[in-house]
């Protein structure tokens, strides 16, 4: 008889169920969300406990590792993939998940969610505070512009470094507005600040990272890009093929299909890391309006915007990108967009890239 387990992990407490292979429930109970404390929760069914499961979750990279390392065969679940398992339960409770948890773990009807290093997680965690500060700076600067419009303040002629005068220079006659603008235009520089910081720590490490610099090559691509797909990967063996690595980051189309009379393809899935997806995206965007110069798949891209939406060829684009890049770190290769160029070239130019970005976040 082999045993399978189900977890239900929440911040103070985890849900234990373990099953057997025929079904039948041995033991539900509670345990603090501690891997010591599970680990003697199981010790009773070790010697033939097959699979241990939990769902992806804001724990699970610190909490897998520690399991694997007390010798539980721990098994991380896709999020989706589950909540569509068990989408028919009545009642949705801790128990009821854990249970249903174990129920799947012994079916073997599930998915693996990949688990990232320590070193990896610390990049995507400078690029989401990089991220976070922007969009509160930028939160900020819009509240201004909004508020002075009760008065009859239009800024919206003033670009970024000239509006921290226009606004003291609007509001110079009114006290207390003066004041309040003051106190606003002081925490918005200094997010600014900060937001600068955390982006040259992300442009110093692009612009010494060899695999970095090859993805920069790619007209369009900058540091935020080349560094969120290289964190967002990781591994680039664990995709199969190239063309898997779009999927996984939802930007293929969904599909619906029921015997021979509907088969319909819909809108992009917008699964998995939505940050990848919106830098792909806007580096689609730049190569397809921005970039003057001669490139393959800016051609492809334009014919494709010619014939239909102009939103869908960028998505294609984008598509297209994560096919090229996961193919040049499997490869050892560099892009070649521009048949008149050659790797050397490519090369120097992706470094000199990378070094001038660096200047211009300093």
């Amino acid at each position: 008889m082999e045993f399978f387990c189900g977890l239900d992990v929440a911040m103070d407490e985890t849900a234990v169920c373990v099953v057997d292979d025929r079904g039948a429930v041995h033991l539900q109970a509670t345990a603090l969300t501690d891997p010591d404390a599970l680990l003697a929760v199981l010790k009773p069914f070790l010697p033939r406990l097959r699979r241990v499961g939990h769902e992806a979750g804001s724990l699970s990279p610190w909490l897998h590792p520690e399991l694997l390392k007390l010798g539980l065969p721990a098994v991380c679940l896709e999020t989706q993939h589950v909540r569509a398992a068990m989408s028919a339960q009545r009642n949705k409770t801790d128990a009821a998940d854990a249970l249903g948890i174990a129920h799947i773990m012994r079916t073997g009807w599930f998915r693996h969610a990949h688990i990232k290093s320590e070193a990896c997680y610390r990049m995507r965690l400078l690029l989401t505070h990089r991220r976070n500060l922007k969009r509160k700076f930028l939160d900020l600067e819009n509240a201004i512009r909004h508020s002075l419009k009760s008065f009859g303040i239009r800024l919206s002629k003033v670009g970024r470094k000239a509006f921290d005068q226009a606004v003291r220079d609007a509001t110079t006659g009114d006290t207390l507005t003066s004041e309040l603008m003051d106190a606003m235009l002081t925490a918005r520089a200094e997010l600014w600040k900060q937001y600068c910081r955390l982006h040259e720590l992300a442009v110093r490490f692009v612009a010494r990272d060899e695999l970095c610099r090859r993805f920069m090559a790619i007209p369009g691509v900058g540091p935020v890009t080349a560094l969120s797909f290289m964190t967002a990967v990781e591994d680039p063996s664990r995709f199969r093929r190239s063309r898997d690595v779009a999927a996984n980051f939802g930007l293929t189309s969904r599909r619906w299909q029921s015997g021979t009379s509907i088969d319909s393809q819909g809108r992009i899935s917008k699964a998995g890391d939505a940050d990848i997806r919106r830098a792909l995206y806007e580096t689609a965007s730049a190569l397809m309006t921005r970039f003057r110069g001669q490139d393959k798949l800016r051609t492809w891209g334009t014919m494709l915007a010619k014939r239909g939406n102009h939103r869908k060829a960028t998505v294609a684009v984008a598509r297209k990108l994560a096919v090229i890049m996961h193919a040049m770190w499997t490869d050892g290769t560099c892009y070649v967009g521009d048949p008149a160029s050659n790797e050397a070239d490519l090369v120097a130019r992706a470094r000199v890239k990378a070094w001038k970005t660096l200047g211009a976040a300093r």
